[in-house]
């Protein structure tokens, strides 16, 4: 298993039990692929530089998790398919 990073964006319009209820997901959805969730970090709400779907801020959190190379393209799908998550960034970390 590798090292890895999250930063995702959350829709603004979810409230703090919508955030939280998307970071369970995010969280069982790497165990699921067999993966360990080493730290996750909210890091609130902060505003854009541009808009990202009409909006001008949102709700980011942070997760460190290590999970073999092949599930993190299945993770990343589930990923982009959320409709929840405006954004996201998942970044190996290096070995």
């Amino acid at each position: 298993m590798r090292d890895y990073e999250l930063v995702a964006i959350v829709n603004p319009e979810l409230d703090e039990d919508g955030v939280s209820q998307i970071i369970g997901r995010v969280t069982e959805s790497i165990s699921g692929h067999g993966g360990e969730v080493e730290e996750v970090k909210r890091w609130g709400r902060r505003k854009f530089a541009y808009p990202i779907d009409k909006f001008m801020e949102a709700d980011y959190f942070h997760t460190r998790f290590k999970l073999g190379p092949k599930p993190v393209k299945e993770f990343e799908a589930e990923m982009t398919a959320s409709g929840d998550i405006l954004r996201y960034l998942v970044v190996k970390l290096s070995d």
